[in-house]
């Protein structure tokens, strides 16, 4: 038998914790499985409400994979139109265009959602 109760406070959270760890790897279809599935899900619902996270910042994530890939502001000209473009995108003064978007993703492999905030 299943005994779940909701996620009220961080001690809560911290018991469907540990709880979750005890049921990592049960089988699907399984007592175990349900009670795993039911308490992730709790456990996800109240992360949303109480530990939100942010938006993520297109040039944030621009600055990282350039730094990854060891590329300078020249490097970008490619994906951006143009060293002016390139300049004003990471100083924050020109947003990303949609075709801005799919040449970095398609050319430096960050990911729609780093992009599109």
């Amino acid at each position: 038998m299943i005994t779940v109760k909701p996620i009220h406070n961080d001690e809560d959270l911290a018991q469907a914790l540990e709880r979750i760890d005890v049921l990592w790897r049960a089988r699907v279809g399984t007592s175990e499985g349900d009670e795993l599935d039911i308490l992730t899900m709790l456990v996800e619902r109240y992360e949303d409400a109480h530990y939100p996270i942010p938006p993520s910042d297109p040039v944030a994530a621009i600055k990282f994979m350039m730094e990854q890939k060891g590329l300078t502001q020249k490097d970008l000209v490619q994906y951006l139109g143009s060293p002016s473009k390139a300049s004003e995108v990471l100083n924050r003064k020109r947003p990303l265009s949609i075709n801005m978007v799919k040449r970095l993703h398609h050319g430096l492999n960050i990911p729609y959602g780093c992009l599109l905030a």
